[in-house]
């Protein structure tokens, strides 16, 4: 597999009136392209801080965060080594974020007045890439198509609070999907879905995982699901350490 992100002395303090809170010490992994790396570790360690991090969506106090992505243009920009999502302006880094990662929460964020296949639509709409200057009709088969790997797509004119939790989830997932990004954050995808239900929708990223190839990283607690990637690290005081 080849490198695809790499943290490099990643840190991350929050300055508060009682004092420094530091989440993240000095955080080097690398993670590879088609990989799926699960990160577990108790509540309130730094795992969601971390992934917001890498996500780009939080900037570190201090390290940085390398996705080595043949762009020439990028390429040109950082030397040669690859896209430092935080050398990027503001416009250039929404481009650059909302073309390569893709982002699932444990609470779906769904926008209640639109259907489900509307949000899942949305990061398109809001791109200002072709599909939404050419028209809707392409980013409506687009969501169309994965809703339909997800198994909903006869659901898709119903808004999210016709749906279960479930399928309020598989919607998500198929908006994180839909501009086929290179790499997708995950933060306790499953939690608040029962046991049945969390382990279909996992079987669903793992099946992504292996036929799109995409990069998967699964902040979770549930530690039978961690042990199926294909690497399971644990946040322990600020750094990431290989489970056992």
């Amino acid at each position: 597999m080849k490198e695809f992100i790499k943290a490099i002395s990643l840190k991350k303090t929050f300055y508060t009136p009682a004092g420094e809170i530091k989440i993240l010490n000095g955080i080097d992994i690398t993670f590879n392209e088609g990989e799926m790396v699960s990160i577990c570790g108790v509540s309130g360690v730094g795992k969601s801080t971390f992934l917001h991090t890498i996500g780009a969506l939080d900037k570190p106090t201090s390290g940085k965060v390398i996705y080595k992505i043949q762009d020439t243009k990028y390429r040109a920009k950082n030397g040669g080594e690859g896209v430092n999502p935080f050398s990027l302006g503001d416009r250039e880094l929404a481009v650059f974020r909302n073309k390569t990662i893709g982002f699932i929460f444990q609470f779906h964020y769904l926008l209640p007045e639109f259907s489900a296949i509307e949000n899942v639509m949305m990061p398109g709409l809001i791109s200002g890439r072709k599909e939404a200057k050419a028209g809707q009709k392409d980013l409506y088969e687009r969501a169309g198509k994965f809703l339909d790997e997800m198994g909903i797509y006869a659901r898709r004119d119903h808004k999210p609070g016709e749906l279960s939790g479930g399928e309020q989830q598989r919607v998500a997932v198929a908006r994180a999907l839909v501009l086929e990004p290179k790499v997708v954050l995950a933060d306790e995808p499953t939690g608040n879905l029962d046991a049945a239900t969390g382990n279909n929708l996992f079987d669903l990223l793992m099946d992504i995982n292996q036929r799109r190839g995409i990069t998967f990283i699964i902040v979770t607690h549930n530690e039978s699901l961690s042990r199926r990637c294909h690497r399971a690290l644990e946040m322990i005081e600020g750094r990431l350490v290989n489970r056992l």
